[in-house]
């Protein structure tokens, strides 16, 4: 016997735009052509963020303040696009040492807690940095309709 699940409406676009964020007050500029963010639909997707503080040659000495000014640093895109960490619904990690993951995991913990997103965490080869995070949040304010 399988269980029924319930099936959540579409949620409507907030006002039908698009915004792109390039770039974030204070914050490393991009290593490349894209935004920072997206805002779209009242979700906002995030570009993969990096534990460069003012830019690539400006990362933290140990793995776990690469992973907290990674964390700051997409808390920062995120806020500068109307939401945070607490409106976090998913999270891709890229880990270069599959090692690390329990030094990752505890930093992780010290942001996101009790409120726990869905989450993916992968190793991969990256370019001058032990990791890259990115995410979709909601807009802060939008609510999603309730399940029936």
């Amino acid at each position: 016997m399988t269980t029924p699940h319930a099936v959540l409406p579409a949620v409507p676009p907030v006002n039908g735009t698009v915004r792109r964020i390039a770039q974030i007050p204070g914050g490393a500029a991009a290593v490349g052509p894209f935004s920072q963010a997206v805002v779209a639909n009242g979700f906002v997707f995030t570009a993969g963020q990096i534990p460069a503080v003012s830019g690539l040659d400006d990362q933290p000495d140990t793995f776990e303040d690469q992973v907290r000014q990674t964390i700051i640093n997409l808390r920062s895109v995120l806020e500068t696009a109307g939401s945070g960490l607490d409106h976090v619904v998913k999270v891709n990690g890229y880990l270069t040492d599959p090692d690390r993951l329990d030094a990752y995991n505890r930093v992780y913990s010290e942001f996101f807690g009790t409120a726990k997103p869905a989450r993916t965490t992968v190793c991969v080869s990256l370019w001058g940095v032990a990791l890259e995070i990115d995410c979709v949040a909601v807009v802060a304010g939008t609510t999603a309709p309730e399940a029936p």
